[in-house]
């Protein structure tokens, strides 16, 4: 299976996560200069409890850090995430 890549929205506020069968996953944010409040993260009815979510979520994280944001998970999901990872608990405020 090839990786699936994160793709920045900046236009729409969010990062979409391209699935299979025309289905996509998605991290919707507001912006203020080059913060980021991480608001809502949505996935497929059909792909939820599948993993897609974290990946999604990881994704983004990876993401909007390479691109030199810093961010605030809003969102319940987006923060369970940020506050689990070893990684990310101290990069992502939750």
């Amino acid at each position: 299976m090839e990786e699936r890549q994160i793709i920045h929205d900046k236009e729409n506020r969010q990062f979409i996560l391209h699935l299979d069968n025309d289905l996509q996953a998605t991290v919707s944010y507001t912006l203020n200069d080059r913060h980021m409040d991480l608001v809502y993260s949505e996935v497929p009815n059909s792909l939820r409890g599948l993993g897609v979510g974290k990946e999604l979520v990881e994704k983004t994280f990876q993401k909007l850090t390479d691109e030199g944001y810093d961010a605030t998970a809003i969102c319940g999901y987006i923060r369970v995430i940020a506050r689990r990872s070893p990684k990310w608990s101290e990069i992502i405020a939750h």
